[in-house]
């Protein structure tokens, strides 16, 4: 059988780099424009990042701490105002928003809030704070679930009481999340939803505090719900 002759294109690469170099002495302007920006943009990040956020973060550390002290006291108005000399976390979230603890006033701001019944403001500021934090996430986000229950919204405060439950499962946050929204349940008349969340805190929970007592709340959902 006659062997079969394919036909392959060529490649000059001589050819191939002379027309690369005309191509790179043509747009040489360009080129070097479009570097120069893409130096300048990543230089500017590092030292947004490095120099302007990190001078800020200290800025914001100093000022936080006199109002995290108030908000210990449970002084509210002067934790989230100021007292005439150090400023407050309201301040704080306007000046120093893109630091971390700018971020953390948006946690402390919501609750204060909360805690002075101004639910939906109180709703506001936590869903500003990034709770990506494995441990104020998962309590602002039940701090929503909280809000919620008190504005009579008891479906969405299920939903974040089961996602604070759910944000980081340890021993300690998740039983209080799961009973909460347990017992939203049966506010609602959900008796058997209740049942099956007091039961998880029982079957994973049982050596928490909330685990420890958890079988008078299921005998009471199953007596009401007539399980």
């Amino acid at each position: 059988m006659a062997q079969e002759i394919i036909d392959e294109p060529i490649v000059d690469v001589e050819q191939a780099f002379s027309k690369t170099e005309m191509y790179i002495e043509q747009n040489k302007k360009s080129l070097m424009i479009i570097a120069f920006v893409i130096v300048a943009l990543v230089g500017g990040y590092f030292t947004y990042k490095y120099w302007y956020v990190a001078g800020e973060e200290t800025k914001a550390r100093t000022e936080m701490f006199k109002a995290e002290d108030y908000f210990g006291k449970d002084s509210l108005n002067k934790a989230m105002n100021g007292d005439g000399a150090a400023v407050g976390f309201i301040q704080i979230v306007d000046d120093y928003s893109i630091t971390p603890s700018g971020n953390l006033a948006e946690y402390y701001l919501g609750i204060c809030y909360l805690k002075k019944g101004q639910f939906a403001d109180a709703i506001t500021h936590l869903q500003e704070f990034d709770g990506s934090d494995q441990i104020v996430g998962p309590q602002a986000t039940g701090a929503i679930g909280d809000a919620n229950m008190e504005l009579g919204k008891t479906d969405e405060a299920i939903t974040y009481y089961l996602k604070a439950a759910e944000q980081n499962v340890n021993n300690f946050s998740t039983p209080i999340f799961l009973k909460k929204a347990a017992m939203a349940n049966e506010d609602k008349g959900n008796y058997v939803d209740a049942v099956k969340l007091y039961e998880r805190i029982k079957n994973e929970f049982a050596e928490t505090t909330d685990g420890k007592d958890i079988e008078k709340y299921i005998s009471r959902a199953k007596a009401l719900g007539k399980i």
